[in-house]
């Protein structure tokens, strides 16, 4: 069974998915940060705690690439529309008509792999933040919603991968160092390279998030597994 605790870092990591550029994954069609919460998310994840919403202290941006035909950029402020809107259906079928049209845009793909895993479709979210990530190599938030996708579906070493992408092409990248330490804390048991993480990201976000404060303070005083079977022995 897991401790309160650990589903509080359970929860951060999914709150996350509302930080993390959902709505307006744009690649082409505007710069964004990720710091907008789309109506979608805010109805699937919990509400953020102290940690996720201080990992906006530092977003990701969304880098702009080539100039974007009218007609698409028309066509995905629609989408945009319904999804802020709620609807989601219909978000849907325009990200995925102008996903066809124009398969070399990354936002179209990325904001269906977010619709896909707030649905609960996790095969078709990772295919679609694969094409977007592929179709645009150098956007952080892309592989940070991709790392995220892994993460649910229990691929832990893919989202590690994922996570160090997004880092790698944005040093300051609070929300995946962040999600980075929280799998290494419940998922791969590496309190070490948590603790790496978690205090990178304390420094990128001002050092004014209790709640991961508090997980640094734990992870220290956090005993080894042999040495906390060894002192159950002898007791």
């Amino acid at each position: 069974m897991r401790s309160a605790d650990s589903l509080t870092r359970l929860a951060t990591a999914a709150a996350l998915v509302a930080l993390a550029g959902c709505s307006t994954l744009g690649d082409g069609f505007k710069a964004i940060q990720d710091t907008v919460v789309t109506p979608v998310a805010k109805a699937i994840t919990p509400a953020a705690p102290a940690a996720a919403a201080s990992a906006a202290a530092a977003p990701a941006p969304v880098k702009v690439e080539a100039p974007v035909p009218a007609a698409a950029q028309r066509s995905f402020d629609e989408a945009l529309r319904a999804l802020r809107a709620g609807r989601a259906d219909d978000a849907e079928r325009g990200f995925k008509a102008l996903a066809q049209s124009n398969p070399e845009l990354g936002g179209p793909h990325a904001n269906l792999g977010v619709i896909y895993r707030n649905a609960g479709k996790l095969p078709e979210s990772a295919a679609a933040l694969e094409r977007a990530v592929k179709a645009s190599p150098e956007q952080p938030v892309y592989f940070n919603q991709l790392g995220i996708t892994y993460r649910y579906q229990g691929q832990f070493a893919k989202a590690r991968a994922a996570y160090e992408r997004a880092i790698e092409l944005d040093a300051n990248y609070a929300a995946a160092q962040l999600n980075l330490g929280i799998l290494f804390d419940l998922y791969l048991r590496d309190s070490a390279r948590a603790m790496e993480s978690y205090e990178r990201y304390m420094a990128l976000s001002g050092g004014k998030d209790a709640t991961v404060a508090k997980w640094v303070t734990d992870l220290k005083n956090r005993k080894p597994p042999a040495a906390a079977a060894a002192k159950k022995e002898q007791s």
